[in-house]
């Protein structure tokens, strides 16, 4: 029994296309990396870009394994690439469903590991730089309590140049009151969705390429069976 050429050629098709999708996820991961929104404070607060990174090398190495086991018609290969396909698929099923039910845990989840920076005086120089510059830009200060994350050492990016946010007097000067928590959340969210976004257009390949592969399979078992 000969292989069906359609289902052997589509998976190899559907598999580049993984491929190319973890090329995609690889590259959103180091764009998120260097993005001048992404910095040391939020790396501090989710290091979750690492991990976009490496699942954007193991979905390149997937789709290389399928793409192999579709034109060698090697069962072995199909197996491990439907394998790696359903533990991700089901990863990234409950990262999903966590991320929508559980969306106040995590930003409870979020301002734990932020107040474990406290206090900032004692973050490294390139976690306090980041801060200032996101303190100067968004007229914030501080993370979770305002000014008082600092200590006594409040940096000068705290200091009220707009007399329409809300400051507040210390003893010496007039600085921003409002924390930097809401902003660091929203940067996370807009780098969350783009991430979301593309994770779901990977998940839709997945359920493709589970399909073939798992046809293919077969067939090639059958085409086995039949010359034995």
């Amino acid at each position: 029994m000969a292989v069906n050429k359609f289902i052997k050629y589509s998976l190899f098709l559907f598999n580049f296309l993984f491929w190319i999708s973890g090329c995609i996820l690889l590259g959103v991961g180091i764009w998120l990396r260097v993005t001048k929104d992404s910095n040391k404070l939020t790396e501090q607060a989710v290091p979750g870009i690492d991990l976009l990174i490496a699942v954007g090398v193991i979905v390149m190495m997937l789709g290389f394994l399928g793409c192999c086991g579709a034109v060698q018609e090697s069962r072995c290969m199909l197996l491990l690439f439907f394998i790696g396909l359903l533990l991700i698929f089901i990863l990234l099923l409950a990262a999903g469903i966590l991320g929508a039910v559980g969306e106040d845990k995590v930003k409870d989840w979020i301002k734990e590991n932020l107040e474990k920076m406290l206090p900032l005086s004692s973050q490294p120089q390139d976690v306090q730089s980041d801060l200032q510059l996101l303190e100067e830009k968004s007229k914030c200060c501080g993370l979770i309590n305002g000014p008082n994350d600092w200590g006594s050492s409040i940096p000068a990016s705290c200091n009220c140049t707009d007399t329409s946010a809300a400051c507040v007097k210390t003893e010496t000067r007039l600085v921003y009151q409002t924390p930097c928590v809401t902003v660091v959340g929203d940067i996370m969210k807009k780098q969350m969705t783009v991430v979301i976004g593309i994770a779901f257009a990977i998940a839709v390949v997945m359920i493709f390429g589970m399909a073939f592969s798992m046809i293919l399979f077969c067939q090639i078992g059958r085409k086995e069976a039949s010359t034995t």
